[in-house]
């Protein structure tokens, strides 16, 4: 194999394939990532067994073949290479090492055969839709903060994707949920998704895809199975293993009779929950919101440290109550919300508290409440 390619194209790619590849591998061929030249174009492909992402960039071709190289390895030696550079990649004869160059710089990086590289092989999709990146970054974006890292319930280590009927419109529903709270977001489901399973799709798979989708007017093609979902964005392919269990019936924490609505400006809630938990120690971050006639008033008490206390204007006119949430959860959520005011819809001091947007979009959180 010898080609020649521009640094910032092989840069580009390597950044958003290299990421897939672990750190430690007990599997040598997994630490390495596949090129295979062909035609007019470089191929990188890079997998962990469970997500596999593959990209095709433009590259002078001399002659065709296949290696693979140790990702993390070759991506920090292509960062660090003079920008506008053109980088020359070459087997040896016996395919045992390439070399990359670039001006002066000359490198010799140790191969290992393509054969032995692994193949997530996808078999059959049932569902294909086509999706604006916009609207799964908003998904994603929206519910990703409430993904349980609790190994032990794997289910809840994912975004469940699924479709849904909401007030006569069928509706493309992203959930999220740890047991302490909820986020779900909702977009006009695509045509091509109606009756698809419902899937989960993991934590890791999530954030690369998060990296991913961020450019502005692309489509992402998705295709959906019972086991593995695949995207397709531009010249790039992301294929994943989903996670194979049930999640919960999400609607039934959802309150739907929370009665006392409380109206805050988002950015001063926000920076004043922010003060005060300070002072919280880190074990329980636990705030005291306590509610009286257009009035809230945050505390904080921490029998290490001391005390804090701060008043917040809000639109509320029902009963006065107390309630307490942990504040990294609040702020985890008013960190969410796109509009001016955060609108909370609260039942009583031991009930899931409601938290919605101003900003028009269909997305919702649920609070369990904490006790202080």
């Amino acid at each position: 194999m010898r080609i020649t390619i521009e640094r910032s194209n092989l840069l580009k790619s390597l950044n958003h394939v290299h990421r897939v590849v672990e750190r430690r591998n007990t599997i040598p061929i997994l630490s390495n990532i596949l090129l295979r030249a062909d035609g007019q174009n470089l191929d990188m492909k890079a997998t962990d067994l469970d997500l596999e992402v593959t990209e095709a960039t433009p590259a002078n071709v001399e002659q065709a073949g296949a290696t693979t190289v140790p990702a993390h390895l070759l991506y920090d030696i292509v960062r660090k290479l003079s920008d506008g550079s053109e980088v020359l990649l070459a087997t040896s004869t016996d395919g045992g090492s390439m070399t990359v160059q670039s001006g002066r710089s000359k490198f010799s990086l140790q191969c290992l055969p393509e054969s032995d590289f692994p193949d997530l092989t996808a078999g059959t999709f049932s569902h294909t839709f086509k999706l604006k990146a916009t609207d799964l970054k908003m998904l994603i974006d929206r519910t990703q903060f409430a993904i349980s890292t609790e190994e032990t319930r794997y289910y809840l280590n994912g975004i469940f994707f699924h479709t849904i009927e909401s007030k006569g419109d069928l509706k493309l529903r992203a959930v999220a949920t740890d047991g302490h709270r909820l986020a779900r977001a909702d977009v006009d489901a695509p045509s091509g998704s109606e009756g698809m399973p419902g899937i989960i799709i993991p934590r890791k798979t999530v954030g690369e895809l998060q990296k991913l989708v961020d450019v502005p007017d692309a489509m992402v093609t998705v295709e959906v199975s019972d086991a593995k979902i695949r995207l397709s964005i531009g010249s790039i392919v992301m294929t994943s293993k989903l996670i194979d269990g049930t999640f919960p019936d999400y609607q039934r924490v959802i309150p739907t009779n929370n009665d006392k609505e409380m109206r805050v400006d988002c950015t001063t809630f926000a920076q004043a929950v922010d003060r005060v938990s300070t002072i919280s120690s880190e074990r329980g971050r636990a705030v005291k919101l306590a509610l009286s006639d257009g009035q809230l008033l945050l505390t904080v008490n921490n029998p290490d440290s001391g005390s804090a206390t701060e008043e917040v204007a809000v639109g509320y006119d029902t009963d006065s109550m107390e309630i307490g949430f942990n504040a990294k959860y609040l702020l985890d959520i008013t960190a969410q919300l796109s509009g001016d005011e955060a609108i909370f819809l609260l039942a009583d001091a031991g009930s899931p508290t409601l938290i919605r947007d101003t900003a028009g979009d269909d997305a919702l959180y649920v609070l369990m409440p904490m006790r202080v």
